[in-house]
Protein backbone atom coordinates (compact mmCIF):
# COMPACT_ATOMS: atom_id res chain seq x y z
CA UNK A 1 0.00 0.00 0.00
CA UNK A 2 1.18 3.49 -0.79
CA UNK A 3 -0.26 6.97 -0.53
CA UNK A 4 1.57 10.07 -1.74
CA UNK A 5 1.43 13.32 0.20
CA UNK A 6 -0.12 15.13 -2.77
CA UNK A 7 -2.93 12.60 -3.14
CA UNK A 8 -3.70 12.45 0.58
CA UNK A 9 -3.84 16.27 0.68
CA UNK A 10 -6.18 16.22 -2.33
CA UNK A 11 -8.49 13.69 -0.63
CA UNK A 12 -8.51 15.67 2.60
CA UNK A 13 -9.48 18.82 0.70
CA UNK A 14 -12.07 16.94 -1.41
CA UNK A 15 -13.85 15.60 1.67
CA UNK A 16 -13.44 18.72 3.85
CA UNK A 17 -17.21 19.41 3.64
CA UNK A 18 -17.77 16.28 5.77
CA UNK A 19 -16.05 18.01 8.68
CA UNK A 20 -13.17 16.88 10.84
CA UNK A 21 -11.47 15.00 8.00
CA UNK A 22 -8.02 13.60 8.66
CA UNK A 23 -5.77 11.19 6.79
CA UNK A 24 -3.56 8.85 8.80
CA UNK A 25 -0.80 6.56 7.55
CA UNK A 26 -1.73 2.88 7.67
CA UNK A 27 0.36 -0.03 6.36
CA UNK A 28 2.01 2.17 3.75
CA UNK A 29 -1.33 3.55 2.58
CA UNK A 30 -3.68 5.75 4.54
CA UNK A 31 -7.01 5.68 6.34
CA UNK A 32 -9.42 8.57 5.77
CA UNK A 33 -11.39 9.61 8.86
CA UNK A 34 -14.14 12.03 9.76
CA UNK A 35 -14.20 12.81 13.47
CA UNK A 36 -12.46 9.54 14.29
CA UNK A 37 -14.53 7.26 12.03
CA UNK A 38 -12.69 5.63 9.14
CA UNK A 39 -14.84 5.76 6.01
CA UNK A 40 -12.24 5.46 3.23
CA UNK A 41 -8.74 4.27 2.51
CA UNK A 42 -6.02 5.14 0.06
CA UNK A 43 -3.78 2.58 -1.63
CA UNK A 44 -1.45 3.32 -4.54
CA UNK A 45 -3.04 6.77 -4.78
CA UNK A 46 -6.41 5.14 -5.36
CA UNK A 47 -9.38 6.06 -3.18
CA UNK A 48 -11.69 3.39 -1.77
CA UNK A 49 -14.93 4.11 0.14
CA UNK A 50 -16.61 1.98 2.81
CA UNK A 51 -19.59 0.04 1.47
CA UNK A 52 -22.21 -2.37 2.71
CA UNK A 53 -24.27 -5.00 0.89
CA UNK A 54 -26.67 -2.37 -0.46
CA UNK A 55 -24.26 0.39 -1.45
CA UNK A 56 -21.76 -1.93 -3.12
CA UNK A 57 -24.34 -2.40 -5.89
CA UNK A 58 -23.74 1.21 -6.99
CA UNK A 59 -19.99 0.56 -7.15
CA UNK A 60 -20.50 -2.67 -9.10
CA UNK A 61 -22.87 -0.89 -11.53
CA UNK A 62 -20.05 1.56 -12.32
CA UNK A 63 -17.53 -1.23 -12.84
CA UNK A 64 -15.58 -0.49 -9.67
CA UNK A 65 -13.55 -3.07 -7.78
CA UNK A 66 -13.34 -3.93 -4.12
CA UNK A 67 -10.12 -3.36 -2.21
CA UNK A 68 -8.21 -6.64 -1.96
CA UNK A 69 -4.96 -7.29 -0.14
CA UNK A 70 -2.71 -10.31 0.09
CA UNK A 71 -2.58 -12.16 3.40
CA UNK A 72 -0.06 -14.97 3.47
CA UNK A 73 -0.61 -15.70 -0.20
CA UNK A 74 -4.41 -15.50 -0.03
CA UNK A 75 -6.44 -12.56 -1.35
CA UNK A 76 -8.65 -10.88 1.25
CA UNK A 77 -11.49 -8.63 0.07
CA UNK A 78 -12.48 -5.77 2.34
CA UNK A 79 -15.69 -3.73 2.39
CA UNK A 80 -14.05 -0.78 0.64
CA UNK A 81 -14.74 -0.08 -3.04
CA UNK A 82 -12.86 2.04 -5.54
CA UNK A 83 -14.42 5.45 -6.07
CA UNK A 84 -15.70 5.71 -9.65
CA UNK A 85 -12.98 7.48 -11.64
CA UNK A 86 -15.32 10.15 -13.01
CA UNK A 87 -16.15 11.31 -9.48
CA UNK A 88 -12.59 12.47 -8.81
CA UNK A 89 -13.43 15.48 -11.00
CA UNK A 90 -16.94 15.96 -9.55
CA UNK A 91 -16.44 17.11 -5.96
CA UNK A 92 -20.14 17.44 -5.14
CA UNK A 93 -20.94 13.90 -6.26
CA UNK A 94 -17.79 12.48 -4.61
CA UNK A 95 -18.85 14.05 -1.32
CA UNK A 96 -22.32 12.48 -1.64
CA UNK A 97 -20.71 9.04 -2.06
CA UNK A 98 -18.41 9.79 0.88
CA UNK A 99 -21.41 10.79 3.04
CA UNK A 100 -22.95 7.38 2.34
CA UNK A 101 -19.66 5.66 3.19
CA UNK A 102 -19.37 7.65 6.41
CA UNK A 103 -22.94 6.79 7.43
CA UNK A 104 -22.18 3.09 6.84
CA UNK A 105 -18.95 3.30 8.84
CA UNK A 106 -20.72 5.07 11.73
CA UNK A 107 -23.52 2.50 11.77
CA UNK A 108 -21.05 -0.39 11.79
CA UNK A 109 -19.01 1.26 14.54
CA UNK A 110 -22.14 1.77 16.65
CA UNK A 111 -23.17 -1.86 16.17
CA UNK A 112 -19.77 -3.18 17.28
CA UNK A 113 -19.70 -3.96 20.99
CA UNK A 114 -16.81 -2.45 22.94
CA UNK A 115 -13.92 -4.78 23.71
CA UNK A 116 -14.37 -6.70 26.93
CA UNK A 117 -12.34 -5.61 29.89
CA UNK A 118 -11.30 -8.89 31.38
CA UNK A 119 -9.70 -8.78 34.77
CA UNK A 120 -7.26 -11.52 35.44
CA UNK A 121 -7.48 -13.35 38.72
CA UNK A 122 -4.25 -11.76 39.90
CA UNK A 123 -5.46 -8.26 39.08
CA UNK A 124 -8.77 -8.84 40.86
CA UNK A 125 -6.93 -9.84 44.02
CA UNK A 126 -4.78 -6.72 43.93
CA UNK A 127 -7.85 -4.49 43.97
CA UNK A 128 -9.25 -5.90 47.20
Amino acid sequence: MTASRDFTAFVQELFAPLGGVSVRPMFGGAGVYSRGVMFALIDDDTLYLKADAESKKAFEARGCEAFVYDSKGKPVQMSYWKLPAELIDDADEAVKWAQTALAIAKAQKAATPPPSRRITLGAARRHR
